[in-house]
């Protein structure tokens, strides 16, 4: 049986190949699990996505499964709490982040609707195929993860630069940067 050809980021690890092969790319159009993602990416910022992956089980069991309603409401105590749990990163910034940018998230919610909905609308709903021949291709930033980026902090969100907006745009699907051969690419006929 010959292996599946993958993009090269996720290959020799078991837990990438997993997210590679049943998330990264995927279009997620449901509000929670866009949190998810971004809180996630926030914390990655500077990080690896690998160190992020390992502790994801024990970012969910600490920011209660990224319940945002609940997190809009963590005071003193629970952001210190956080900070003394070995199995999240411990950056308090991210974690005050985490806070404000769940308190931004609803505001989004409540002009556009859905969180989802304002964000697709930076792709026109729908996801952007790039074609690429090798990992080394795929770009950082692009003119629309600026200017989300730049939307987000207008609107409160803190650790959204333009790099982990484009990063987030690529795990929920919002771009599709699969390399051509990839058998996860999407095709266009």
């Amino acid at each position: 049986m010959t292996d599946k050809i993958r993009c090269n980021w996720c290959k020799g690890d078991a837990l990438y190949e997993k997210y590679h092969d049943e998330e990264w790319g995927v279009p997620v159009y449901e509000d929670h699990t866009i949190f998810e993602f971004l809180i996630l990416e926030t914390f990655q910022a500077g990080l690896s996505w690998i160190t992020i992956l390992r502790k994801r089980e024990n970012f969910r069991k600490a920011f209660d499964h990224f319940d945002y309603k609940k997190m809009a409401k963590y005071d003193e105590t629970k952001i210190q709490e956080l900070m003394l749990d070995a199995g999240i990163i411990r950056n308090q910034l991210k974690i005050r982040a985490a806070v404000s940018n769940a308190v931004a998230f609803m505001a989004v919610q409540s002009e556009f609707g859905s969180f989802s909905n304002y964000i697709w609308g930076f792709v026109d709903h729908k996801p952007k195929v790039n074609s690429l021949r090798v990992v080394a291709n795929i770009q950082a930033t692009t003119p629309i993860s600026d200017a989300l980026s730049k939307d987000l902090k207008k609107r409160g969100f803190k650790f959204v630069g333009s790099t982990v907006v484009y990063a987030h745009m690529q795990a929920t699907g919002m771009v599709d940067d699969h390399i051509d051969d990839c058998w996860k690419k999407t095709r266009q006929d």
